[in-house]
């Protein structure tokens, strides 16, 4: 597992921005994994959504970006306590992949995968309604390899261990299914506000 000084905490800032429990990064953004980043190119790339959908479909990296782009400016706050004011995120939304494989009335949870195997758990409608991304930009520059390049998933609203990076796919279920960090402990939503960090929170 990967860890950098945001597992270790800084002091906290009173701030009315900051979600309870966390403090503002600055221009750090600390490398969080729990894998070994890989060595994964675009045209290696490629994104599947299946499950409780009419029609499963892979999209490769030039079918993604065809889609109509995207952009999110905002905050992110990571379950480690820290988190980044501003930051600028460019991709296409959820919204336009799932319209294309439309999601089932029994769909109401997906797991996100990755590349790598990671997986992470999101109520459906925490990736619907211009909530969700798959982002290929950072501040204007191409995601980097260790912050989830060449595509991560973003949802931005949540903790970020939700926004999976290496982003291969999401499967729709019709029941909640934990994922990697959800099994060992942390909360199965993950909304800053309501400080929800690990299981019972």
């Amino acid at each position: 597992m990967n860890v950098t000084r945001g597992f270790t905490g800084r002091p906290r800032v009173d701030d009315p921005g900051l979600p309870p429990g966390q403090y503002d990064a600055g221009d750090d953004w600390p490398v969080l994994s729990a894998e070994v980043t890989p060595d994964l190119t675009p045209a290696d790339w490629s994104f599947r959504i299946d499950g409780l959908v009419d029609a499963p479909r892979t999209w490769s990296w030039d079918e993604a970006h065809a889609l109509p782009a995207s952009a999110y400016q905002g905050d992110i706050h990571c379950v480690t306590s820290w988190s980044k004011f501003g930051v600028r995120f460019g991709g296409v939304s959820l919204d336009a992949f799932l319209g294309a494989v439309r999601p089932q009335a029994s769909a109401t949870h997906a797991v996100a995968y990755s590349h790598t195997g990671y997986t992470t758990n999101l109520p459906l409608a925490d990736l619907t309604g211009g909530r969700a991304w798959i982002a290929f930009t950072y501040g204007g520059e191409p995601l980097s390899a260790e912050h989830g390049g060449p595509a991560r998933l973003l949802v931005p609203h949540l903790y970020f261990w939700k926004s999976a990076k290496w982003i291969a796919g999401l499967r729709l279920l019709d029941h909640d299914e934990p994922g990697f960090w959800e099994q060992n402990g942390y909360h199965a939503r993950g909304n800053p506000w309501e400080e929800q960090r690990y299981s019972g929170d």
